[in-house]
């Protein structure tokens, strides 16, 4: 199918965004309905180290990781459970592999559904396993290992299909890294939205001839790079505007997959989901708090305002002090939602939606653009130039610039001279840039041809 783009905000105002609640709700796996109300955890849990060396291991540490998740959700009574089974690459290049765990943790939550009536689904996400360099992103042994793993998954009884794309990873990662940001506009605004479209529209194809639905994807690849990198108030590695604009665009690389058919949920790790939310009005999975068992950011609560599955980032499969780790941080989990629901149940979720974003929209220049409200405000940017890649992406970073400098003026977050100079210098090279994309994409074919040598532009068909 080709790409519809969204050319009008599927919410008619930002104070329509809060946690539990969707424009366009979802209902997939065993009775699970996301948008309608409720908030659900998702456990996500990575393979025992040398299990991924055979079969017969990975298809047992699955088999564990669903048993003790589904075992300890039943303990505390949770009314949903949602696995993720995020690949490793070992699983994906392998047929065998991704039919046989995900039918093993699909016996397991069919089972706790069964046994207790609790509402249970799984994720599948798919390891991108291709490399612009070596084989190439279309058509290459790796792409097509891609395919036939998602085809395994759907088969066996997936709910729900997702991916973190790489498309453009290699120039967004020669940008980042040197403050280049017509390389990060590329990379993640153009080259990324194309290779999007070509991976979206295969999956939603693939789901819509199983029982499962295209979840969604994340710029893990790219402007999470950049947030790791930017770090903590301490780090200096890179800019945090710098980071905040690279979020901005990957709001409008994001939205691609539900252009291409994606109803959601949206992957955890995408920290641009509220834009995508605004825009496409589909239910979006994330993290924050309960993420700091792999990585720290600097908006865990903010980012709990307007999710639909709350997530936490990968663990290893192993015992801590509390029992078997699918358990600890699914309790964990279930807890944050507990307290959404309550504060829906009762009519005080506003209220807890706004006192999360408080808690850090001025922390960081990246809190300040991602907060509902202002995640709206680029959402209208992107659907103003819908139908252009380019110019909605570049809307997406001039729009956050905006805001930025509208909470430096009213003085609720405070700049070093590294960060100004950063947001001034990308401001003026932005407003600067063509307002034809053909233009920007000649100038980038030359400009990055020579200096990422990794880059390969037939690879976007350009």
């Amino acid at each position: 199918m080709a790409a519809k783009r969204f050319t009008k905000m599927e919410n008619k105002s930002a104070d329509d965004l809060v946690f539990g609640k969707a424009a366009n709700p979802v209902e997939y796996g065993f009775g699970v309905k996301l948008g309608v109300g409720e908030v659900v955890p998702n456990i996500k849990v990575a393979p025992a180290e040398g299990s991924e060396t055979s079969v017969e291991g990975m298809v047992a540490t699955c088999k564990n990781i669903a048993f003790s998740a589904c075992d300890r959700a039943a303990a505390v009574g949770l009314p949903t459970v949602q696995i993720e089974q995020e690949h490793v690459a070992q699983q994906t290049k392998s047929r065998e592999i991704s039919a046989k765990t995900t039918a093993v943790q699909i016996e397991q939550l069919e089972e706790l559904h069964d046994k207790y009536g609790t509402k249970t689904s799984l994720m599948s996400t798919i390891a991108d396993i291709r490399e612009e360099d070596m084989g190439g992103l279309r058509g290459s042994d790796f792409d097509v290992m891609m395919d036939e793993s998602f085809e395994a998954c759907a088969e066996n009884g997936t709910s729900i299909l997702c991916v973190e794309t790489i498309g453009g990873k290699v120039v967004s990662d020669y940008g980042i890294s040197r403050g280049d940001i017509r390389a990060i506009l590329y990379g993640i605004g153009l080259l990324g939205s194309i290779d999007m479209e070509y991976m979206w529209t295969k999956i939603s194809d693939i789901a819509s001839h199983h029982d499962c639905v295209p979840g969604g994807d994340t710029d893990c690849a790219q402007a999470n790079t950049a947030m790791f990198l930017g770090g903590g108030l301490t780090s200096k590695n890179v800019s945090h505007t710098l980071a905040a604009v690279a979020r901005a665009i990957s709001g409008a690389r994001s939205l691609v997959a539900v252009e291409c058919g994606a109803v959601g949920p949206l992957k955890d790790c995408g920290y641009e989901n509220p834009i995508v939310k605004a825009v496409g009005g589909v239910p979006i999975c994330a993290e924050g708090k309960n993420a700091t068992c792999a990585h720290s950011d600097l908006m865990g609560n903010l980012a709990c305002a307007v999710v639909d599955c709350w997530s936490n980032e990968s663990v290893y499969n192993r015992e801590e002090m509390g029992g078997p780790t699918p358990g600890v941080w699914l309790q964990s989990l279930g807890y944050e939602c507990a307290l959404m629901n309550t504060a829906t149940q009762i009519g005080t979720n506003k209220q807890l939606r706004d006192t999360y974003v408080l808690a850090d929209k001025y922390r960081d220049p990246q809190g300040v653009i991602l907060a509902y409200d202002n995640a709206y405000k680029i959402g209208e940017a992107i659907t103003a130039e819908g139908e252009d890649i380019y110019l909605r992406s570049r809307a997406a970073a001039i729009r956050a610039m905006e805001l930025i400098n509208e909470a430096v003026d009213e003085k609720r977050i405070l700049l070093t001279r590294f960060e100004r100079d950063t947001l001034d210098s990308t401001m003026k090279t932005y407003e600067q840039l063509p307002d034809d994309k053909d233009k920007f994409i000649k100038t980038c074919i030359k400009r990055y041809g020579r200096k990422v040598k990794e880059h390969d532009p037939s690879q976007y068909e350009l």
